[in-house]
């Protein structure tokens, strides 16, 4: 399961897994365990903002955290994602 980072973000790791592949690129955040079940997910766009599917069990500050980075940093999260997949920013076509 390949991590964003190793280090967490507002206390959180971000990471997909391989089963994520097939979606368009996205971030789920999670604390230690590292599964869908009670983590947040969140669908990255081609200009580095990002829709919130599932929040999980973070709060409204540690999803503005989350985003945040996300924003600043997409650009290389999204070359972690292409060395697995094919797919893309949410929302091309």
């Amino acid at each position: 399961m390949p991590k964003y980072y190793e280090f967490k973000v507002a206390g959180y790791y971000l990471y997909f897994t391989s089963f994520c592949i097939v979606e368009c690129m996205h971030v789920h955040a999670s604390d230690r365990k590292m599964t869908e079940a009670g983590s947040a997910k969140f669908f990255v766009k081609e200009d580095g903002d990002s829709v919130l599917q599932n929040r999980g069990t973070l709060n409204d500050r540690e999803i503005k955290k989350i985003q945040a980075f996300i924003k600043e940093h997409y650009l290389d999260m999204y070359q972690k994602w292409a060395e697995y997949s094919q797919e893309g920013f949410y929302g091309e076509e």
